[in-house]
């Protein structure tokens, strides 16, 4: 028997083996699930709103007209977030399935997609910043 057999009975060592300890692909891969459901969520309210019009035009209005607050310019800031990580993400798994050297590099390109996505959702957040409050 090994001295790593003897350390570690047969039991322990399989429970740790099936264990995921928080590796930036496992959060790449929660993230993916979960803004993919906000957004489908997104797009359901958005086809029932945008429904609105030929139902009663009044009742759109009266939704569009709340969407102009503040409060939703923020929350689209966060969908634009949301957005942007689940695309460049959804490049990478792309990668990782498709090219043959995918899975060799796909912590490289989990960094850079997240790379570009700070790059691109900063430039975006500080203008619709700006934009959002220019007007307070």
């Amino acid at each position: 028997m090994t001295s790593q057999a003897q350390a570690h009975p047969p039991q322990a060592r399989d429970r740790k083996l099936s264990i995921y300890k928080g590796d930036p692909g496992m959060w790449s891969w929660v993230l993916h699930r979960i803004t993919g459901v906000a957004l489908f969520f997104y797009l359901f309210v958005h086809v029932l709103d945008t429904s609105m019009v030929t139902v009663s035009p009044e009742t759109y209005n009266s939704i569009i007209d709340t969407y102009k607050s503040p409060i939703v310019g923020l929350l689209e800031i966060g969908l634009v977030a949301l957005l942007l990580f689940h695309a460049f993400n959804g490049v990478r798994i792309i990668l990782i399935d498709f090219w043959s050297k995918g899975v060799k590099y796909q912590r490289q390109m989990l960094w850079i997609a997240l790379g570009l996505w700070v790059v691109v959702f900063a430039g975006f957040a500080s203008r619709q910043l700006f934009l959002l409050f220019s007007h307070l």
